[in-house]
């Protein structure tokens, strides 16, 4: 059967984003300067984001906030995405879900990335910001700041995280295509990188510790300011343009998603298709299912903390309130990079901890073979990131079936793999493996965030 697809018109593209901290029956809590656990105000954050996402960041009582025009035009390149109906998915899975897929691939960097690093480079920009920083895990945010900054006649400086950097030279390569420079973290290039380095000589990196690296430079260089691809609130704001465009479009195909689904590493994408729709669970009482699908050697949601750390490895960062497995973790080696994050977001946080969404975590075979079954039917390779949220709509799809029940699922395809075909040669050919991590391991991993709560 053919896929349908729900297409909306130019001028069907959001014209705000929406601030789901302004509608949350409990606030988040503040962010804090760890030196003096003072409560953040915008102007801490200056020295190191750019002033429109510092004030965005800290935002509690706008529901709605414009997109610049610059930004919606730029919008207009590649948006609005498709919505499409996966029938073939369906059949093969044999069940009675309808199940929905709102395809952020089609982006010219093949991911949803592209949403905030527009609008991040374009704030940069207008501010007279010259130079930008940033870390990348698999490569696909670097690759979009990287595209987002030559656009706008910015310096870019990206820190990929050592074992993406070797597991997909692509990644790099595009990076290095649209003009910026590309450092394997940890790196001798940064205070951070060296210590690192020092206490662990094979450290592979990780997500922390590119970010370490990454703000250094930026308080380090003139005119620099560090750009951020997930976790953070005005980067989850920004991909909310995600869940709008996908209520309009559930609203041609007459349906409204029981259940929304996404991938989630610091939690871009899964805010970007999420939020919109919650706020109807907030203020309407509706009953959506929220479901955040992050890998088992990650775990921060399902097995992790609520408690205040930081959100890098080095400890730059301001004191921030989330689901942490500790700042010093290290994950393991999987080809799903960016979801290799320590900590979830504030927002999601306490979203989370409030009951408004759940999670659940998934082995790294298991995903990729949900991904190849999607492949199979809808004709679209994902990328590992986006397996995982496959993997737990198969899982919901197959619960319909045994029940026999037509319930709707929406799922986000927050970006395609065609990068990352190294990892399926590895799957097809019995080289990957699962990762499960301990409670002694998580537990001796916590201590580093235990201690900033006493």
């Amino acid at each position: 059967m053919k896929q349908k697809k729900f297409i909306l018109q130019e001028k069907d593209i959001p014209t705000q984003w929406y601030n789901i901290q302004a509608d949350m029956p409990n606030k988040p809590l503040p962010i804090l300067n760890p030196a003096t656990r003072a409560i953040l105000k915008p102007e801490d954050l200056f020295p190191i984001f750019n002033e429109a996402c510092s004030r965005q960041e800290l935002d509690q009582e706008h529901q709605w906030i414009d997109i610049p025009d610059e930004v919606r035009e730029m919008y207009t390149y590649y948006r609005a995405t498709p919505l499409v109906r996966a029938y073939a998915f369906e059949k093969a899975l044999d069940t009675p879900a309808h199940i929905y897929f709102k395809n952020e691939s089609i982006s010219p960097v093949g991911s949803h990335k592209l949403n905030s690093a527009i609008a991040q480079a374009y704030f940069c920009k207008k501010q007279g910001v010259t130079n930008i920083t940033t870390e990348t895990g698999a490569g696909q945010w670097g690759g979009a700041l990287s595209y987002a900054a030559r656009v706008f006649g910015l310096e870019c400086a990206v820190y990929m995280v050592k074992i993406s950097y070797e597991q997909k030279p692509y990644r790099k390569s595009i990076m290095q295509t649209y003009g910026s420079n590309v450092t394997p973290s940890p790196s001798m290039s940064t205070r951070a990188g060296k210590d690192i380095l020092t206490a662990n000589p094979s450290d592979n990196g990780s997500l922390g510790s590119a970010i370490s690296e990454a703000i250094e430079l930026a308080l380090q260089t003139p005119n620099c300011k560090y750009t951020l691809g997930s976790v953070m609130n005005h980067v989850c704001l920004h991909q909310t343009v995600i869940g709008l465009e996908a209520e309009k479009q559930m609203e041609m195909a007459d349906e409204y998603p029981d259940m929304v689904i996404a991938c989630f590493g610091g939690g871009s994408n899964f805010s970007g298709i999420s939020y919109p729709f919650m706020r109807h669970n907030i203020l309407e009482g509706k009953k959506t299912r929220f479901i955040a699908a992050e890998p088992s050697a990650c775990p921060k949601l399902t097995r992790g903390k609520f408690e205040y750390d930081f959100g890098d490895e080095a400890g730059y960062t301001p004191l921030l309130p989330m689901f942490t497995l500790g700042h010093a973790f290290k994950p393991a080696s999987i080809h799903a990079g960016g979801l290799r994050y320590h900590g979830a977001g504030v927002i999601m946080s306490q979203l989370m901890k409030d009951g408004f969404m759940e999670a659940v975590d998934i082995q790294q075979l298991e995903s990729f073979k949900a991904g190849v079954l999607f492949a199979r039917s809808e004709g679209i390779i994902p990328a590992p990131e986006s397996c995982h949220a496959i993997a737990a709509t198969v899982k919901e799809a197959l619960k319909c079936k045994e029940a026999g029940e037509k319930k709707t699922i929406l799922f986000n395809l927050s970006g395609h793999g065609l990068v990352d075909m190294s990892s399926y040669d590895q799957y097809f050919s019995g080289d990957l493996q699962d990762f499960t991590i301990s409670d002694e391991e998580i537990a001796e991993s916590l201590k580093s965030a235990d201690i900033l709560n006493k």
